[in-house]
């Protein structure tokens, strides 16, 4: 009974696959909104101001981090929970593929985390004229949230390492 108990929790492992499948869809999703923004740009290009200008590369940037993010969650999500991706070609394969542990998972998609939210803010500051003191001050401190919560997930997981060579 534990032998088939222990399977079928094993097995299970596989209902991860259709929210990897569903992460790809929105990968497809956000290049299309990256083209939809470049194509929309391109007739007004030379009537745009230079913030204007920066403030859209500062929203293709948010999309490629985020996109990043996916790939990252994706891949390593996959191969951590469900299987080992069986790329032939060593030179195909991606360096960090195989290498990330979910405590580096972890600290990496909250890395992405404060870089988007930095992109966001940048946004947010070059439009301040626009926008209400206490919405950028709202923002700043969901940032610096971010921020925190990044160095102490890795301060954490430096501790839980060095723990582990000390015994």
């Amino acid at each position: 009974m534990e032998r088939i108990i222990e399977k079928a929790i094993y097995a299970s492992r596989w209902l991860m696959f259709p929210v990897y499948v569903g992460l790809s869809f929105g990968f497809i999703l956000l290049t299309l909104k990256f083209f939809q923004q470049i194509v929309f740009i391109i007739p007004d290009i030379l009537a745009m101001s230079e913030s204007g200008l920066v403030l859209v590369v500062l929203s293709l940037i948010d999309i490629a981090l985020v996109g990043g993010l996916l790939v990252m969650v994706m891949f390593s999500g996959y191969e951590n929970f469900i299987s080992k991706m069986d790329i032939q070609d060593n030179e195909k394969r991606l360096g960090w593929m195989g290498t990330m542990d979910v405590n580096s998972i972890k600290n990496k998609v909250a890395s992405s985390i404060v870089a988007i939210s930095s992109v966001h803010l940048l946004r947010l500051f070059m439009e301040a004229e626009k926008i209400l003191d206490d919405k950028i001050m709202l923002c700043v401190i969901i940032h610096l949230t971010f921020v925190l919560s990044a160095f102490g997930m890795a301060y954490i997981d430096k501790m839980s390492k060095k723990k582990h060579v000390l015994h």
